[in-house]
C-alpha cells in the first residue's frame, strides 16, 4: 500500500484546504520544492501534487512550482488541477511528471479523458471527489448530481490507469477517512484506487490497508503530515508491515 504525501499549490505555496475551502486555507513556510525532498527523503514512493489554483481556473497555473518540485526529486510525481484538455495533459507530462490527474473533465468532457487515455497509456488518473457521495466539480465549488461511484464505473471503461478518490467533507479535517464510501467505490471498480481525504493517524492508515483486498492501492496523506500528527516513516512503516 502505497502512503504519498500531498503538495497542494496556491500561487507557488504550499498549502492546504479545509473541506477544499479556499477561504479556510492554511500557508506552510517553505517552498513546495523544499517539501517534495523532505517527503522523499523519508522515503516517500510518489508525490500527490495538486494545482488548486488551476483547478478554479481550468486551466494549470503553478506550472513554474511544478517544475521546481520535478527537478528537486527523483521520485515519481502525480499532479491534478485544471487538466481540461490533452493539450494541458501533453504539457505536464513533458515536465517530467507520470501521472496526469483529470478532475472536472472526466465529468463534463469524457471524450477528453478517453483520448488522454489512448494517446498516453498508463499515465492518466481519473480523479473523483465527492460531497455526500455525489461529484464535486471545478475545485470543488460546484456540485453535480452524479454518483461518485456511478462515474467511477463509467471512468474505469476508458482505461485510466488509476482512480483518485477524495471525501470532500473530511479533507484536511484531520477527522479519520470515510471508511464505507472508500469502500463502496472501490468495490464497484476494477481500477485501482487511491484513497484521499481525513487521514490523521496510524490507526487511520491501519484502516485503509485492510481495503487492500477491495482494490485500494494507496492513501494520500496531507495536513496530518504537514502538522505532525503522523509521521511519514511510521506510516509507511505500518502500510508495509
Amino acid at each position: 500500500m502505497d502512503v504519498i504525501p500531498a503538495i497542494d499549490l496556491s500561487e507557488g505555496k504550499c498549502v492546504r484546504l479545509k473541506r477544499g475551502d479556499m477561504a479556510d486555507m492554511t500557508t506552510y513556510p517553505g517552498t513546495p520544492a523544499e517539501y517534495a525532498v523532505r517527503w522523499q527523503k523519508e522515503g516517500a514512493p510518489i508525490l500527490h501534487v495538486v494545482d488548486l489554483d488551476g483547478a478554479i481556473a481550468g486551466a494549470p497555473q503553478n506550472l513554474a512550482t511544478v517544475e521546481e518540485i520535478m527537478r528537486a526529486v527523483n521520485i515519481p510525481v502525480q499532479l491534478g488541477g485544471g487538466l481540461r484538455t490533452v493539450e494541458d495533459v501533453k504539457r505536464v507530462l513533458d515536465l517530467g511528471v507520470q501521472w496526469a490527474i483529470m478532475g472536472t473533465s472526466a465529468l463534463k468532457n469524457r471524450a477528453v479523458v478517453d483520448q488522454a487515455a489512448a494517446q498516453f497509456p498508463g499515465r492518466i488518473i481519473a480523479g473523483i471527489d465527492a460531497r455526500d457521495g455525489w461529484v464535486a466539480l471545478e475545485g470543488w465549488v460546484e456540485n453535480s448530481r452524479v454518483r461518485a461511484i456511478d462515474l467511477a464505473v463509467e471512468i474505469g471503461k476508458l482505461g485510466v490507469a488509476k482512480i483518485v478518490f477524495t471525501d470532500v467533507a473530511t479533507d484536511g479535517m484531520l477527522r479519520g477517512p470515510n471508511i464505507s464510501a472508500i469502500r463502496a467505490l472501490s468495490e464497484a471498480v476494477t481500477t485501482p484506487v487511491i484513497a484521499s481525504g481525513g487521514v490523521s493517524s496510524l490507526a487511520d492508515v491501519e484502516a485503509l490497508c485492510d481495503l487492500a483486498d477491495s482494490g485500494v492501492t494507496g492513501m494520500i496523506i496531507g495536513r496530518a503530515l504537514y502538522e505532525g500528527t503522523i509521521a511519514l516513516p511510521e506510516a509507511i512503516a505500518v502500510a508495509e508491515g
